[in-house]
């Protein structure tokens, strides 16, 4: 055992560095705004992500491909719920990925009201029932607007704003978040729809999307890139330039959406190449977030 770091030390390290194996095998776009962040934040947003993926493996992937029926699922994202608040609690967990979100939760204020909206959008994953608008409202907060409060918390620990500039954060954290999450939607609806037999968009069939459904849902989205993009300058420096690149990305991405039609969206995932996700990057690293 290291002379220089006492048990927990030793064990948070050890925690924290299987927070980043999961970003690394995860997420190429995710990890590779992460490596804009300053170490400390980049170590803390790191646990976020490992504690949302693994819930979103119990509901939406590994579990059931190892053979768990959905009461089994769901009665595994209980328990991972619940070992989670015991750990933000407690300050420990036999689960090195829960270990390491808590002691990022502990250190930067995310507690209950924003661990809780994520779970339930998790456990909603497991309901076969169709969505209607006000549920995916309710889900998108869950799955992607607290994720990105959860990132602002990381952000802002040591950089005390005023509460107005508190509120413009928050703003452009939770539209941010949705952004993502229904880009996403839009790309994963081949997967959602004829895999998994889920709409999250209720007004739309996906099996027979038009051109003009398409463009409403990423109007709507472009809207929250544009509310997003009004606080990216008052962002510390430490994370700045990350939120920059991962906002650009996402910018890029509805640009190829919208340029594909309705029709084939059911049939691929429109991606970036790495090449281009590069470019965005080093724009971002170089602007910090502001413009050039």
């Amino acid at each position: 055992m290291s002379t220089q770091q006492g048990p927990l030390e030793l064990y948070t390290r050890a925690a924290s560095s299987s927070s980043a194996v999961v970003i690394g095998r995860y997420s190429t776009s995710f990890g590779a705004a992460a490596r804009l962040l300053g170490s400390g934040v980049r170590s803390q947003v790191r646990d976020i992500y490992a504690l949302v993926r693994v819930a979103d493996e119990i509901v939406d992937g590994a579990a059931a491909a190892a053979g768990l029926s959905i009461e089994e699922q769901l009665a595994r994202l209980d328990e991972f719920e619940a070992e989670t608040d015991r750990a933000v609690a407690t300050g420990f967990s036999t689960n090195l990925v829960v270990h390491a979100f808590a002691v990022t939760a502990r250190a930067t204020g995310i507690g209950r009201d924003l661990t809780a909206p994520f779970f339930a959008s998790m456990r909603r994953d497991l309901d076969d029932s169709p969505f209607d608008a006000a549920e995916v409202e309710v889900y998108i907060h869950g799955s992607a607007e607290v994720v990105g409060l959860m990132c602002l918390r990381a952000f802002l620990a040591g950089h005390p704003v005023r509460d107005d500039e508190l509120r413009l954060l928050e703003e452009g954290a939770t539209h941010l978040g949705a952004a993502f999450q229904k880009v996403n939607f839009l790309r994963d609806l081949s997967a959602d729809w004829t895999s998994l037999g889920r709409n999250y968009f209720p007004a739309v069939d996906p099996a027979h999307m038009t051109e003009r459904e398409k463009n409403v849902i990423l109007d709507d989205i472009d809207a929250d890139l544009a509310i997003a993009a009004r606080a990216l300058t008052r962002l510390p420096r430490s994370s700045r330039g990350a939120v920059a690149a991962a906002h650009g990305l996402f910018h890029r991405l509805s640009t190829k959406l919208r340029g594909t039609p309705a029709s084939e969206l059911l049939n691929s995932r429109i991606r970036v190449p790495d090449t281009e996700k590069l470019t965005i990057a080093v724009k971002a690293a170089v602007t910090g977030g502001g413009r050039p």
